[in-house]
């Protein structure tokens, strides 16, 4: 699908500014690291957490070139892009280590570079590399990334298959209201602001319900809805899916063509532009889930993660180059789907959550028909806020998580205050996987209260608030403690340091 969301002039665009990086990069390599997800997936956690294990000498026992002790040193350098926001790596780290608040998340596209210096492990590469990588991590919301599909869509398209999704078990009553509002609009009456402004003020709305913790799902465009910027209130985000709509060509002045504008500007300076500035210069992606957060809501909430996880893949250009083609177009060759928030589970659980995530991947790849490039997963915490024990309950002994719930978390009828420390059962993931997608059973609605199957235990994940960390006689904080960050590192950047 990456094919066809540009233009002959836009590709031109694009190997110029391609042709201009490559150019620059025979003097200083450079690498460029997507990280994105959904809302509250983690992002932000895991660059910080990315950056400061590697500035700090973090163990990282799997991430071959710090364990073999060829990085001399990892420092943040300015970054190339002075258009883009920087990534406040430090406000981040200040709010995780003296605060122990996790960070805002990413409302807006930034950026971060961060140097390494190294040895080679091979002689030979030491006679021909300088031995230094800078590693430009752009961090940018999943939400925007889903909206690149809408550049193959027309405005009758957009239209469909919204109201198709609309009317799934798992979202029918959150769009009832946005639903009667329009049917109750004739398309071709005379264009008017306060009922364009009515209609997508309602579809926002059903929008963000659908986001809420309750039902967490994640195909939910165009992304600027939910997070509208600087664009809050612009013509371009005041429209709305219409139903019923004809092939034929609007009329002038009407209601429906002056959405279909609307949405067409939408597409040309919103979507198009973030596609090629940002997305058509990545070589390297990590894509954060948060697959908890669905398997709380249940399946109509993982089917609606793997949709979105498939649309993501189908808007990366993925393969490998070669010399003279590397010089003009970047190909995105490694890709890893990171469940993020393994430390809410027991270890035990860990191997079931990544088979989880390997599912949702592998139909996601097979869906896109996405081809020529590796791609992994990996179950993670970039920051580890728990740690592990265990309670007797009359005979049995059950493996618990502990830590700090954050102010408000609620399990089994307690609320929590943010400030005692606790030992939580989180449960156990479902053996059956396929139960875990399958909308057709018993709790196929989605319910607050109907969310587990009668063949499954109730299982039921809270976040914590980050751990308290131990500092040096010199005051120094040691390296934010994680579960395989470390291999997610050797399989985005280990072989750039081989």
């Amino acid at each position: 699908m990456a094919s066809s969301l540009t233009t002959f002039t836009d590709e031109a665009k694009i190997a110029l500014d391609t042709l201009s990086g490559r150019a620059t990069g025979l003097f200083s390599p450079s690498l460029r690291l997507g990280v994105t997800g959904l809302s509250r997936a983690g992002k932000t956690v895991f660059i910080s957490a990315f950056v400061h294990n590697l500035i700090h000498g973090g163990r990282l026992p799997l991430f071959a070139a710090q364990k073999s002790g060829r990085i001399a040193r990892a420092f943040l350098e300015e970054q190339p892009d002075d258009a883009v926001p920087r990534f406040q790596y430090e406000d981040h780290v200040a709010a995780l280590v003296d605060d122990r608040l996790w960070p805002d998340s990413t409302r807006a596209i930034s950026e971060l570079r961060l140097t390494i210096e190294y040895e080679s492990a091979s002689g030979w590469s030491r006679m021909f590399s300088s031995g230094r990588l800078s590693v430009d991590i752009v961090d940018y919301p999943g939400e925007w990334l889903l909206d690149l599909p809408l550049l193959g869509k027309s405005y009758a398209d957009f239209s469909r298959e919204a109201f198709e999704m609309a009317v799934l078990p798992v979202r029918v009553d959150l769009s009832q209201e946005w639903r009667a509002l329009s049917a109750a609009v004739d398309p071709n009456a005379d264009a008017d602001e306060m009922t364009a402004r009515r209609l997508a003020d309602s579809f926002a709305a059903y929008l963000k319900a659908c986001k809420l913790d309750e039902r967490a799902l994640s195909t939910l465009p165009p992304g600027r809805f939910l997070m509208p910027g600087d664009l809050e209130g612009s013509p371009a985000l005041t429209f709305a899916p219409m139903p019923g709509l004809s092939e034929r060509r609007a009329r002038s002045g009407s209601l429906q063509a002056m959405m279909e504008r609307r949405y067409e500007a939408y597409k040309t300076y919103v979507v198009k532009p973030f596609f090629r500035e940002h997305i058509t210069r990545l070589d390297r992606q990590i894509v954060v889930i948060d697959a908890l957060q669905a398997l709380n809501a249940g399946p109509g909430a993982m089917a609606d993660l793997e949709r979105a996880v498939t649309e993501i893949l189908a808007c990366f250009r993925p393969g490998r180059g070669n010399f003279l083609t590397d010089f003009f177009s970047r190909r995105i060759d490694r890709i890893l789907v990171a469940a993020t928030k393994a430390d809410h589970l027991h270890h035990e659980s860990h191997d079931q959550l990544q088979a989880i995530v390997r599912r949702l991947a592998d139909r996601a790849v097979a869906r896109a028909n996405f081809t020529g490039a590796d791609v992994d997963v990996v179950a993670l915490a970039a920051v580890r806020a728990t740690r592990e024990g265990t309670v007797k309950q009359g005979r049995e002994t059950l493996p618990v998580i502990i830590g700090t719930p954050l102010k408000g978390e609620k399990i089994n009828g307690e609320t929590f205050d943010g400030k005692t420390e606790t030992a939580i059962f989180p449960g156990d993931l479902p053996e059956k996987i396929d139960a875990v997608f399958d909308v057709s059973g018993p709790d196929h609605r989605q319910s607050p209260d109907h969310r587990q199957s009668n063949d499954d235990p109730a299982i039921r994940f809270v976040r914590f608030r980050p751990p308290k960390l131990e500092r040096t006689a010199e005051g120094v904080t040691l390296s934010l403690p994680h579960i395989r960050l470390d291999r997610a590192l050797q399989f985005l950047i280990g072989d750039y340091l081989a």
